[in-house]
């Protein structure tokens, strides 16, 4: 399978800074297995994969181990191939995509992307989250892809060292 591959530093407009991401097109996206294997191969944080789909583009994130539901960096990677290599008259395309449809606008600067809303409901801390942490979070929210633990001050998170071991360890509550 032969197929381009764009690698792409965002938020920066120097060579070897930002965020970088890969961004792959495609005619239509291959087997979730093969779509692992070229993002364990680019071992950048995201691979993004495009398929052209009329006016738009169906747009996944693949890291190294695993599909992820929302990257921005590599959305707004995948604009600038859109906007810059692929179809370089347009200032807007949308992706579709598992967290629903993302737009991204050039600008003077650069990208513009809002971020879909995600309703969070505040949760008990679920068994072993603050022994992996390390801490003891004061609010732990969730949605259907996070957890977010709200620290009792900035000091909490300038020298924090996560147990790896545990964090590996620890599973996400059905």
């Amino acid at each position: 399978m032969r197929l381009p591959i764009f690698h792409v530093d965002a938020f920066t407009t120097h060579r070897f800074k930002g965020n970088p991401a890969a961004v792959v097109v495609m005619e239509k996206f291959a087997e979730d297995a093969a779509l692992q294997e070229i993002a364990a191969e680019n071992n950048l944080s995201e691979t993004a994969f495009l398929v052209h789909e009329g006016d738009d583009y169906r747009l996944r994130w693949f890291t190294p181990a695993t599909e992820v539901p929302l990257c921005g960096h590599a959305t707004l990677a995948s604009a600038a191939v859109v906007m810059e290599r692929l179809e370089c008259e347009r200032n807007t395309v949308v992706f579709h995509s598992a967290s629903g449809p993302l737009t991204v606008f050039r600008t003077e600067t650069g990208y513009l992307m809002d971020f879909p809303v995600r309703l969070s409901a505040i949760v008990s801390s679920p068994p072993g989250l603050a022994a992996a942490l390390r801490v003891d979070p004061i609010e732990v929210t969730t949605n259907q892809f996070n957890y977010l633990a709200l620290l009792r001050m900035r000091g909490s998170c300038v020298n924090w060292r996560p147990t790896w071991r545990r964090w590996r360890a620890w599973t996400v509550p059905e």
